[in-house]
């Protein structure tokens, strides 16, 4: 396993292991006129976008590397993101004493890859090695390591296999080599690690069903939903409510009768834009019975988003990378 060692980290850093996140469908900026901004649904006076947490309505957890979440008493999942080849295992000790010491789960999302462009490998190499075994031991090295740990863990490995924008190497492949892969990933962990719950997370695309590895390798099923409001009004030429981002990913998965979480939540935007999202998110609704957790992704985006609209900063709170 390559080791591509990070110093200088903060505690916070260190137990979140920091990176990745999801952009929405591309769509042509010469397809969509959008409509012009409204100034007054522009204005921003909103400090803390964090969302309400409802005391009988879904889980909360977030992906939190500034820790802004550190002290909320009532959130019941700390995610982080992981890749395989880049990263010292013995983080995750850390990680898994800040989640115990708050009675936190542990949500961590495998990245097949490395977080260095110069060591990843194209989509094709990658998934012929992924297939012909040489990416075991570095899955094993963390499902050992997965064992070890005292907190309640979730795995995620390969989100958003259905997506087609090129952004993640294992996203796009034939349907049968992923899910030959997943569930040669999650057996592996099944075998060193019992009792770890499998999260088999697709974008929320048309086309998801053909990756589904089947009832007997899927615990949860976790969705990405982000709002940004001047996408919304190029794309969609409206705003979209947190309700309205979440169905077409929801009704896809519905029928599987597996628990829902949003896995990766964001949104950005004028105060009322982003109200709704605020009272809503952790809101029980009838539309989704099955939603069960949302993952608030506290960061800013890696990847900068259609229509020269750079990288959005979903934290809750204003921060210097905004600028």
């Amino acid at each position: 396993m390559k080791t591509l060692m990070k110093n200088h980290l903060s505690t916070a850093a260190i137990a979140l292991l920091l990176w990745c996140a999801t952009d929405l469908p591309g769509r042509s900026e010469t397809q969509y006129a959008g409509v012009a901004p409204n100034q007054t649904s522009s204005i921003r006076t909103i400090i803390d976008k964090r969302p309400v947490v409802h005391a009988d309505g879904i889980k909360f957890g977030a992906y939190d590397p500034h820790g802004d979440f550190g002290a909320q008493t009532n959130v019941s999942t700390e995610a982080l993101f992981l890749p395989w080849e880049d990263v010292d295992l013995e983080t995750l000790r850390v990680a898994d004493a800040y989640a115990q010491a708050r009675g936190r789960n542990l949500l961590i999302t495998v990245e097949p890859w490395s977080w260095d462009v110069d060591w990843r490998l194209t989509s094709e190499e990658l998934r012929r090695k992924v297939l012909r075994g040489d990416y075991d031991v570095n899955m094993r090295a963390i499902a050992q390591m997965i064992s070890q740990l005292k907190s309640p863990v979730i795995v995620r490995w390969g989100q958003e296999m259905e997506d087609k924008s090129g952004r993640f190497s294992w996203s796009g492949w034939n349907p049968q080599d992923y899910i030959t892969a997943y569930k040669r990933m999650m057996d592996i962990v099944r075998d060193e690690a019992p009792g770890t719950e499998l999260m088999w997370s697709p974008k929320g695309e048309p086309g998801l069903d053909a990756y589904y590895p089947g009832d007997d390798y899927v615990d949860l099923v976790g969705l990405s939903v982000f709002g940004l409001q001047r996408y919304d009004e190029l794309a969609y030429n409206k705003h979209r409510t947190f309700s309205e981002a979440l169905k077409q990913g929801y009704d896809l998965v519905a029928g599987y009768g597996k628990p829902v979480w949003v896995a990766e939540l964001g949104y950005e935007g004028g105060d009322a834009y982003m109200r709704p999202w605020i009272e809503t998110a952790t809101l029980k609704q009838s539309a989704f019975p099955n939603l069960q957790e949302v993952v608030y992704f506290n960061d800013r985006d890696v990847h900068a988003w259609p229509f020269n609209l750079g990288r959005p900063d979903w934290r809750v709170v204003e921060s210097l990378a905004a600028n």
